[in-house]
């Protein structure tokens, strides 16, 4: 099994990465965790993603040898929409999506996700609802962690020479929120005791696993990290 980190474009002000992940299985499966931001700039008024030569999503895959019909299972992390951007090129896949997020998501009461719904509620796309932690295949786990908001995902990959990679998304997005206690709330967690008790269930787990944790955000972080087409296996 291969994992590929994709590095979609950067946050601007923050130089922080945008991220998509690729899971190609040794069995012929193809899974893609996120989508990025979209190519026309993000829905609500924020600022557009700066994307370089080559991090658009397609090109991205492109270099890992995988076209987007290719791709059979699409996890979202999370509906926020530099999470979603390109969902709409995967018209094949099937997306897997946790209820409590779902639910939330098609409420209507968190604007952010409301301001994405063109992006993720797009017609003819079959999603799949999981509740809590669940094997999707064997070797890549998907981990209940909300906080950031509810019904968040991150996602448990273990590799036969690399060993557990665990793709923590916005669940701990960056090397300083690591600290369960004293970790940074940021304006776009949405309740901060299921935040901190995510953090701990994270870190104790990449603990017990021996896991190189994967922030989602962490522009320090990402340039020591092999980015695709370099892969990790």
């Amino acid at each position: 099994m291969r994992l590929y980190l994709l590095r979609l474009g950067t946050i601007p002000r923050l130089g922080a990465p945008v991220a998509a992940y690729l899971i190609r299985t040794d069995e012929g499966r193809t899974v893609l965790v996120d989508s990025g931001a979209p190519p026309g700039g993000l829905p609500g008024g924020a600022p557009a993603v700066e994307a370089g030569e080559g991090q658009d999503l397609v090109t991205a895959l492109a270099g890992a040898g995988v076209r987007p019909e290719d791709v059979d299972t699409v996890v979202c992390s999370h509906f926020d929409p530099d999470h979603v951007g390109g969902h709409a090129s995967f018209p094949a896949a099937e997306f897997v999506v946790q209820r409590e997020h779902w639910d939330l998501a098609r409420s209507g009461t968190v604007p952010r996700l409301t301001a994405s719904r063109p992006l993720w509620d797009v017609p003819g796309l079959r999603y799949r609802t999981v509740e809590g932690d669940t094997e999707l295949l064997p070797g890549v786990e998907l981990i209940a962690s909300g906080g950031h908001v509810p019904g968040h995902q991150s996602v448990l990959v273990r590799l036969e020479r690399t060993g557990a990679v665990l793709l923590a998304v916005d669940a701990i997005p960056m090397s300083a929120a690591l600290d369960p206690e004293r970790r940074p709330v940021l304006p776009f967690d949405l309740d901060e005791k299921e935040l901190r008790e995510s953090t701990r269930r994270l870190v104790d787990l990449a603990r017990a696993e021996n896991a190189l944790i994967v922030h989602g955000h962490d522009a320090e972080q990402w340039r020591t990290l092999r980015v695709a087409p370099a892969y990790y296996d």
